[in-house]
């Protein structure tokens, strides 16, 4: 190995890509303007960082495949393993999910207490330097090339590739622009989305038997959502929320928002355990996404990753996920090209795009079910949600179904698992049960089992 790399930001992001670049540089360093914990707290550069974040099931696995035995680790910190079909109540539609194993299971823990154990696994990765409470402020270089990074410290950092996992808020529009690039064109969509979180000491039976659950709205009329999670140390983390919402202020709106639900076990959760602090909002205006994959020429030695090339609606949960798998594909050019060329960072970005485009349509076009989420709105999007309702009113009596809908929400399966002819004919055949708001509401003392095509659920 030679050369020198620089990452800028320690995010999830950051930390995937600076532990596949240090199998492939001498030297590698991340800066990150943070004063970065020592421990599983929350910082000022991840705002979303004390709300409900999960790995999908996928994500896991790359990061395993980054980290050998990272999720023993995350289990004896702490975390949670559940199969989201057994594990996890899921509200949708106006029913409640049966309980029918998927396959898939979901390690559940904070996101603080995530990004510290990969930071601290990083940080021990020889030739990388994990630098805090520095800011970068430009490229240096050309057009052709990028040759390094400028710090607020006016110290400038040499490097043969800078990657830039900076977030949303990226500069890299201006930094090429300093360098007589042209920026990525931006598609912006605007879905309004708020939350509120807070934390609860767990108990057993606070759940109703279950290990998590997930309230989701049936839109367009309804724009409510609630999730309930087990993290380390014995906690509940309850998140409400919704699409086209305000974060709810103080302690009586936010138990009121969760008796609003439709589906009142987040509420229960709430009046049964005790809670260890003030809730906390969170405002996240709109998606975005930075098509690099357009541009022409591209600089050598210098690439986005992350949320700089596309952030998600959080509520999804795909983020992490997705920036792991751009960090393993960076990885995957760089050997292909041997260098950090141009060539190189062009095959990168067509790589993320591929990455990207899946999630990118399943969350974008579930946002466009409301008529207030502006933007510019993928091609079928209609007839795909009507499917998706469809689909999701059959596998009420075919778990089938339902394990192909979470390979695919996860990440695992590819989309045409969803569209072969026997899935669509199984998902579209009459006589499935109807799934509406008269049902809303339907509790339960546990895990409900799925009904017999004889004695479907009415």
């Amino acid at each position: 190995m030679e050369g020198t790399a620089v990452v800028i930001g320690a995010g999830m992001g950051g930390l995937a890509a600076a532990r596949v670049l240090s199998r492939r540089y001498a030297a590698v360093t991340v800066v990150d303007r943070d004063t970065l914990p020592a421990g599983a707290e929350p910082r000022r550069g991840v705002p979303q960082g004390p709300h409900a974040h999960v790995l999908l099931v996928s994500g896991l696995r790359v990061l395993a495949g980054l980290f050998p035995d990272l999720e023993d680790e995350l289990l004896a910190a702490g975390a949670t393993r559940f199969d989201f079909g057994t594990g996890m109540c899921t509200y949708r539609y106006g029913r409640r999910w049966p309980a029918e194993p998927t396959g898939l299971e979901l390690t559940s823990l904070s996101r603080p207490k995530l990004e510290a154990m990969i930071r601290a696994r990083v940080g021990r990765e020889t030739g990388v330097t994990i630098r805090d409470g520095v800011a970068a402020t430009a490229l240096t270089g050309s057009g052709d090339a990028v040759t390094g990074l400028v710090l607020d410290t006016g110290e400038t950092l040499p490097a043969d590739l800078v990657v830039d996992c900076s977030g949303q808020g990226s500069r890299s529009d201006r930094w090429l622009a300093a360098l007589g690039l042209r920026a990525p064109r931006q598609v912006e969509v605007k879905i309004g989305v708020s939350y509120t979180s807070r934390v609860y000491r767990r108990r057993p039976g606070d759940l109703e038997g279950w290990r998590a659950a997930l309230v989701l709205p049936d839109p367009p009329h309804e724009n409510r959502s609630g999730l309930v999670l087990p993290i380390e140390d014995g906690r509940w983390l309850v998140s409400v929320g919704g699409w086209h919402v305000d974060p709810v202020p103080g302690v009586e709106a936010f138990t009121a928002y969760a008796k609003s639900l439709p589906d009142p076990i987040v509420a229960g959760v709430m009046e049964r355990a005790e809670p260890l602090g003030d809730p906390l909002g969170f405002r996240y205006p709109s998606s975005r996404r930075r098509l690099f994959e357009e541009l022409d020429p591209l600089p050598a030695g210098y690439v986005a990753l992350g949320d700089a090339v596309c952030s998600f609606n959080p509520i999804y949960g795909q983020g992490m996920t997705v920036a792991a798998m751009e960090a393993v594909a960076l990885g995957e050019a760089l050997d292909r090209h041997g260098s950090a060329s141009a060539a190189a960072a062009g095959d990168f970005y067509r790589a993320a795009a591929e990455v990207i485009a899946v999630p990118w349509r399943f969350s974008v076009g579930a946002d466009f079910a409301y008529p207030q989420t502006a933007g510019p709105r993928p091609r079928g999007t209609r007839v795909t949600n009507w499917y998706a309702r469809r689909f999701a009113v059959a596998s009420q009596s075919a778990p089938e179904l339902n394990r192909a809908f979470y390979r695919v929400q996860q990440l695992v399966g590819p989309p045409r698992e969803l569209f072969s002819p026997a899935v669509v004919a199984r998902a579209l055949r009459p006589g499935v049960p109807r799934l509406g708001r008269s049902a809303r509401g339907r509790t339960s003392d546990g895990p409900d089992r799925y009904p017999t095509e004889e004695a479907p659920w009415q």
